[in-house]
C-alpha cells in the first residue's frame, strides 16, 4: 500500500471534506484494500448525498449487511435525514397540542436545518464508536463522514442543553438540536475522547487541487485541531496526470493551473502526510473501478478510441436574454461552496450591463479579484463588496447585546457558540444584502451568496427578519412587509441554482432546491458550470470524464430544473470583463 493515510492504520478512520470532492469513493476503496488485507472492516456512511450501497450494487440500509462481493466487509448506511425526522419528532411530539401552532411549527423549522441533521446523524454514530460490543466483529470501522468541528465543539460545551430552547433564549441554529439530546452527556464525551485520540482515530481530509477546497481543507483542519483532533492526513483527489497534458491545450491548462495550487497549499496543511490521487476516466462505480482508484494511472487508448461528444445545450447568454426583459429585477446565484457561483454572478452582471441595462453586482466572495477586475472598467455596472466577517462581528454584538444581556455565564457560552454556526454568516450577510435588495425595483441586483431556504424560514419565523426589514424599508415604500414576498414573486426574483456535471454537487443542487421550495421560493434556473462535456476536449482522459457528464447533464434537463445552462470548463480562469462575456456567450454544442 503506498498511500500514508493506509500505512498502520488504526481502529476508526475518518473521512471529512466538502461535498463532490470524493469521500465516499476513497472511503469505499480503502475498505476494499483493507478487507483483502484479511481485515474485518466495517464501513458506515452518515452523508446524505452519499450512496454506498450503488457504489457495491448492494442495497445496504440501516442495518449491517454484507457484501457478498468482499469477503471481511461489511456496510451500514444510516439515513441522515431519517435520523433528523426522528430526533424531530421526539423533541416537537411532546409539545404538539399544548403550545400554539404557531410556536411548534417555529421550534419545526429551528430543527429542520443542516445542523439537526449532522447532530443525528453523529447521534446514531456514537454507539459505534463507544459500544465496543457493537463493533466487537471488526479490525476496522470506516465511516465516510465526519462531524465538523462546530458540532464537535457544541458537544463538549459545559451547562445543560435542555430548557434552553423552552425559555426562548437562542434564535437557535444549532442549539435548538441540542435541547434534545437525551443520551447521556458522558456517552457524547466518550464520543469526542475517541475521536481525538490518533491510537484509535485517524481524521483523513480530502480535497481537490482546487484553491478553494484546500482553503475549505485547511479551515476545517484548523477547527478540528483546536479542539484535540490533531493527527489529520491530506489526500488530494482527481490530480490530471502530467500525461494528458501534452495532449490538448485544455488539459495543458488544467495541469499547470493544478501545479500551481499544489506548490502553494495553505500553510496549515503543509505539515500534514500528504497524498495524491490522480484522475481517473471512469466512474467510481463497482468493484473494478474502486480497486483501481488508489493506483497509479492506467495507460488509456488515444483520443481517436473516443467518440465525439455532441452536447447540445442552452448557453448562459439565452438565460440572460429572458432575465433581460424585464428591465429589473433581483437575481441570485445559489449552491455549494466551489461550484463558481461569483463567477457567474459577475458573468449574467456583465452581459446585463454590455447590453446597457443598469446593474449592481453586489458580492461576498472574500477572493474580490472579481471586483478589483470590475470597478470602473464597465459602464452601467457598480459593484459592492460585502465582508462577511465585519457583518457577522456586527451581528453577533447585537445578538449579545439584546437576547444575551440577561442570560448568566453558562446561557452566554452557549448563545456565543451557537453565533458560530454557518447559519449565522448566512443571516448576518444576508441583513446587508437586504439593505441593496430594495434597489431592485429600478435597477438589476446581482446576489452572488444567498441564503438556503432554511435560514430564511428561520428569520421569518423568529420574526427577526420582518423586524429589520421594516425598520431599513418601511419609510421607502409603505407597500413592503418582508423580502421574502419579493424572493417568492418570480417577477421579481430569479434564483439560479449552481451545480457542476457530476454525481453529488446535482444531488446537493436537488436537496437545496428541495428546501427553497419548503421556503416558497421556486427556483427559476439551473446552470451546469465547469462542465468538461462543453468544452470539447482532445485528451482521451477528458473525453471519457465528459462521457461520463452527459449522464448528470441529462438529469438536469429532464428530472430536475424548468430551465437551464452549461458553461464549459475554460482554458483560462475567467476573471475580467472580456472572459466573462465569453463564458456567457459559449455555444455548448
Amino acid at each position: 500500500m503506498s498511500m500514508q493515510f493506509l500505512q498502520q492504520p488504526p481502529r476508526f478512520l475518518f473521512f471529512t471534506g466538502k461535498g463532490g470532492v470524493g469521500k465516499t469513493s476513497i472511503a469505499c476503496a480503502t475498505a476494499i484494500e483493507l478487507a483483502e488485507a484479511g481485515k474485518r472492516v466495517l464501513l458506515v456512511s452518515t452523508d446524505p448525498a452519499s450512496n454506498v450501497g450503488q457504489v457495491f450494487g448492494v442495497a445496504i440500509g440501516n442495518h449491517i449487511t454484507p457484501i457478498p462481493a468482499v469477503m471481511n466487509l461489511s456496510a451500514l448506511e444510516i439515513d441522515p435525514q431519517a435520523a433528523a425526522q426522528l430526533y424531530r419528532e421526539k423533541i416537537v411530539g411532546p409539545v404538539r397540542g399544548k403550545l400554539p401552532d404557531a410556536v411548534v411549527r417555529g421550534i419545526e423549522e429551528q430543527l429542520s436545518g443542516a445542523c439537526t441533521t449532522e447532530i443525528a446523524a453523529f447521534d446514531e454514530f456514537t454507539a459505534l464508536l463507544t459500544d465496543d460490543q457493537l463493533t466487537e466483529d471488526y479490525d476496522h470501522v470506516i465511516f465516510d463522514t465526519a462531524p465538523t468541528g462546530h458540532t464537535i465543539r457544541l458537544l463538549q460545551l459545559p451547562g445543560a442543553w435542555s430548557g434552553f430552547l423552552d425559555e426562548g433564549k437562542g434564535d437557535a441554529s444549532c442549539l435548538g438540536p441540542l435541547a434534545g439530546l437525551e443520551k447521556q452527556r458522558t456517552q457524547y464525551k466518550e464520543a469526542v475522547d475517541a475521536l481525538a485520540n490518533p491510537i484509535r482515530t485517524r481524521l483523513i481530509l480530502v480535497a481537490r487541487a482546487q484553491a478553494s477546497t484546500l482553503r475549505e481543507a485547511a479551515r476545517t483542519h484548523e477547527e478540528l485541531a483546536g479542539i484535540g483532533l490533531s493527527k489529520q492526513y491530506l489526500v488530494i483527489n482527481g490530480v490530471l496526470p502530467n500525461s494528458e497534458a501534452t495532449q490538448d491545450p485544455l488539459a495543458a491548462a488544467i495541469y499547470s493551473r493544478e501545479q500551481a495550487v499544489l506548490s502553494s497549499i495553505p500553510e496549515a496543511l503543509q505539515l500534514l502526510p500528504k497524498d495524491m490521487i490522480e484522475l481517473k476516466p471512469f466512474n467510481l462505480v463497482g468493484l473494478d473501478a474502486l480497486h483501481l482508484l488508489l493506483k497509479d494511472q492506467l495507460v488509456l487508448a488515444d483520443a481517436s478510441a473516443f467518440q465525439a461528444i455532441t452536447l447540445k445545450a442552452p448557453n448562459l447568454s439565452t438565460l440572460v436574454d429572458d432575465i433581460a426583459k424585464d428591465g429589473h429585477g433581483l437575481v441570485m446565484t445559489m449552491g455549494k461552496g466551489g461550484v463558481g457561483k461569483t463567477t457567474i454572478a459577475a458573468a449574467i452582471a456583465v452581459e446585463l450591463a454590455h447590453r446597457g441595462l443598469p446593474v449592481h453586482l453586489t458580492t461576498s466572495d472574500p477572493a474580490a479579484h472579481i471586483n478589483e477586475t470590475l470597478n470602473g472598467v464597465m459602464e452601467h455596472l457598480t459593484v459592492s463588496r460585502i465582508d462577511p466577517h465585519a457583518e457577522i462581528e456586527r451581528y453577533q454584538q447585537h445578538v449579545m447585546q439584546t437576547k444575551g444581556a440577561n442570560l448568566d455565564d453558562a446561557g452566554r457560552k452557549l448563545l456565543e457558540e451557537d453565533l458560530r454556526s454557518p447559519c449565522t454568516e448566512e443571516i448576518a450577510v444576508f441583513q446587508a444584502f437586504s439593505r441593496i435588495i430594495r434597489e431592485a425595483g429600478k435597477k438589476f441586483v446581482v446576489m452572488d451568496t444567498a441564503p438556503t431556504g432554511h435560514t430564511l424560514l428561520l428569520l421569518d419565523a423568529t420574526g427577526s427578519y420582518h423586524r429589520e426589514i421594516e425598520r431599513q424599508m418601511g419609510k421607502t415604500n409603505t407597500h413592503y412587509t418582508t423580502p421574502m414576498m419579493q424572493l417568492q414573486d418570480p417577477k421579481q426574483t430569479k434564483v439560479l441554482l449552481i451545480t457542476l456535471a457530476e454525481t453529488t454537487p446535482v444531488l446537493e443542487a436537488a436537496n437545496l432546491q428541495t428546501d427553497l421550495r419548503r421556503a416558497g421560493i421556486e427556483p427559476w434556473a439551473w446552470v451546469v458550470n465547469n462542465s468538461v462535456a462543453a468544452a470539447k476536449p482532445r485528451s482521451p482522459l477528458l473525453r471519457k470524464r465528459a462521457q461520463n457528464e452527459l449522464q448528470e447533464i441529462d438529469l438536469v434537463a429532464n428530472t430536475h430544473a424548468k430551465r437551464y445552462a452549461v458553461l464549459p470548463l475554460l482554458k483560462d480562469e475567467p476573471v475580467g470583463v472580456e472572459k466573462l462575456l465569453m463564458l456567457s456567450r459559449h455555444e455548448g454544442s
